[in-house]
């Protein structure tokens, strides 16, 4: 367990959903929607945070879900067992996963591999886990190839980053990096907020 990370995002708990629960899901909620309608089969879900994604979820599909930050968990435990289906929450880095290899169908992340420590590390522990042809859908915001957007990241990640977030990741490079391929990139909001989608290989 990364320890100094658990304690950044125990740190960030208080006001999380107030500052990320209402605008801002609003405005993401159609393509978050559409990313996850595709879960099926036996689904892993990448840092669930307070909980604020499961709104998202199709009824009645199999998820496990896991967080760094057993504070957000503490949030998000009522919110699964509302949740019309099997959704197992589970306090695990995704470094130190106890699943083994091969055991999920897909896996999905939301706003996550700004945050994660070692970002390609964390993306092959997740193709660990996944089946030969097993697919990852991510909504993530990423660096920009823009300018003064590309400058503003830059800028604006130092400070970020002591609080949680990198603003300056370029996630589908490193999706790359970490083996998956097929990888598609869908941009949803000014070159910064992005769908990518992936295949694990083998199949």
């Amino acid at each position: 367990m990364d320890h100094a990370t658990q304690r950044k995002w125990n740190n960030a708990v208080r006001g999380y959903d107030l500052m990320n629960g209402h605008g801002p899901e609003r405005r993401w909620a159609p393509w978050k929607r559409r990313l996850f309608s595709a879960m099926e089969g036996k689904v892993l879900f990448l840092a669930i945070g307070t909980g604020q994604d499961i709104q998202f979820f199709p009824p009645g599909r199999e998820i496990a879900a896991i967080d760094i930050s057993d504070r957000m968990l503490a949030q998000a435990r009522s919110k699964a067992e509302r949740y019309d289906g099997r959704l197992e929450v589970r306090h695990l880095d995704v470094h130190d996963m106890d699943y083994r290899e091969a055991t999920f169908d897909q896996v999905f992340t939301s706003c996550t591999f700004c945050s994660v420590p070692d970002p390609v590390n964390g993306l092959r522990a997740l193709r660990r886990v996944l089946k030969p042809g097993g697919t990852i859908g991510m909504f993530e915001h990423t660096r920009s190839r823009w300018f003064p957007f590309s400058l503003m990241l830059e800028l604006m990640t130092p400070l970020t980053r002591r609080l949680g977030p990198e603003l300056n990741r370029d996630t589908p490079a490193n999706v790359q990096q970490a083996g998956f391929v097929d990888v598609r990139v869908e941009p949803v909001y000014l070159d910064v907020v992005k769908v990518i989608r992936a295949v694990s290989p083998g199949c």
